[in-house]
């Protein structure tokens, strides 16, 4: 059993792990910069330490301060949350080396995931369905061109060591092909450090479908169901639910079965993600793998019953996985929008600043994860989001009429938020018939 556990990260995470934490018993330590000193995630902790200026690379991916703060608070284990450096290898084999445990997974299986080229290949052997496209990095326009012959125009360009969106490229037709590989493999140097990309067939209109693994280090693996993450702009979701609208049981069990092998065949264990693209004729191809807890986590939960973050703190400390697969069941629907302080009428730019009145939803099967509270300011120098409101009930259609009644329910005074947004949207009729894939919101008259 831990003592004690550090939680390198901010806001709402911070905040939910540390109520897992609080609810085994164990001790939590909350790091911090000198913008966030008055963050509810610094209130709750039972410690607290100052790790340095706004910035995050002088405070929250500042590998040095977050040590020292382990060790001058005596704690057992870092919980890196999501963001910053929760996908850092570099990281977890530093804290691993310290003789601190990382909850999350190993930092070989980190490093694997995080070579998107290396994933592909890795998946491949293990008999996981990837999307065509090059098997090692397009050094040349001439390794471009010779995808192109087998998988035929359009094709997506992506960096190797990528995510987010950047160093990525469509190429539709040969005009501008070589433009583009070229800026790619520009922007991936400059985002990553690393120029190398790869060349995979494009999908026009692909669903975005992610399974939920857990697997402990006695090689024990489940699968909690997938999230139907389709709603999202600029590659960043925005909505996620659970079960997707078009997922059945067969679909559920092979595409779950064929994540668990993907993370068995590189010894994975805790808490992780496979993302597969799915087309129209319900083929699913393999993406990426995130070595981590997702923010939209809590979906998953609420239609399993399971405490994803309890359990990633369980299996860290050495226990075996209390569930098998038949345990595993879905019961109704979830669904999680993020509420962010932009402004949708403006190209949602961010909308810093101090929240004047708040009233969060509450009542039958609504869930808020928030760090904020009235009062509080949300910082420039982070991301935007305020809360996540999730909302469950027996199918799809009451699940979206709940969450309609706890968005109309939510007052957040003082800056501009996406809910607005997410009321036109849960009112849209493809939405509503589950007619939805990646570039939905492209389509979306806002």
């Amino acid at each position: 059993m831990f003592k004690r556990v550090l939680v390198a990260n901010r806001g709402e995470i911070a905040v939910r792990i540390i109520r897992a934490l609080k609810e085994l018993g164990i001790e939590s330590v909350a790091i911090y910069s000198d913008a966030d000193g008055d963050a509810l995630h610094v209130e709750m902790a039972d410690y607290a330490v100052c790790i340095g200026p706004a910035s995050p690379k002088d405070s929250y991916l500042n590998f040095s301060k977050i040590l020292s703060a382990a060790e001058i608070s005596d704690a057992d284990a870092i919980h890196p949350g999501y963001g910053f450096l929760s996908e850092n290898p570099d990281f977890a084999e530093l804290v691993e080396a310290t003789g601190i445990t990382f909850i999350g997974p190993s930092h070989s299986s980190m490093k694997l995931m995080g070579d998107k080229i290396e994933a592909r290949k890795t998946m491949k052997r293990a008999g996981v369905p990837v999307i065509p496209g090059t098997e090692e990095p397009a050094e040349s326009i001439k390794d471009v061109k010779d995808v192109i012959e087998e998988v035929g125009f359009p094709v997506i360009i992506k960096a190797a060591a990528g995510g987010g969106g950047r160093g990525m490229r469509i190429v539709g037709d040969a005009t501008g092909l070589e433009k583009a590989f070229y800026m790619a493999r520009k922007e991936a140097e400059n985002a990553f450090g690393d120029p190398r990309v790869y060349v995979e067939k494009y999908f026009e209109k692909p669903r975005h479908i992610e399974i939920q693994v857990l697997g402990d280090k006695f090689g024990n693996m489940v699968y909690l169901g997938e999230r139907e993450c389709s709603i999202q702009r600029r590659h960043q979701k925005l909505l996620e639910e659970s079960p997707s609208p078009v997922i059945n049981e067969n679909l559920r069990q092979l595409m779950g079965g064929k994540a668990v092998e993907g993370a068995l065949s590189i010894g994975y264990y805790s808490a992780g993600t496979l993302e597969f693209l799915l087309d129209p004729e319900d083929n699913f191809y393999f993406m990426e793998m995130n070595t981590r807890i997702q923010v939209e986590h809590p979906v998953t939960e609420w239609v399993t019953g399971e405490d994803l973050v309890r359990l990633q703190i369980l299996v860290a400390m050495g226990e075996k996985l209390p569930i098998s697969q038949k345990d595993v069941k879905i019961s109704g629907h979830a669904i999680e929008v993020r509420v962010n302080a932009e402004d949708p009428d403006r190209g949602f730019i961010p909308s810093p600043g101090t929240i004047k009145v708040l009233h969060l939803p509450g009542g039958p099967g609504v869930r808020v994860d928030t760090h904020v509270y009235q009062g509080y300011t949300i910082p420039s120098s982070y991301d935007s989001l305020i809360a996540k409101i999730i909302v469950h009930d027996k199918d799809r259609p009451l699940t979206i009429s709940r969450l309609k009644r706890a968005l109309e329910e939510t007052v957040i005074d003082g800056l501009d938020t996406t809910i607005p947004f997410f009321l036109k949207l849960i009112e849209d009729e493809n939405f509503i018939n589950g007619n939805i894939d990646t570039h939905f919101l492209e389509r979306f008259k806002w």
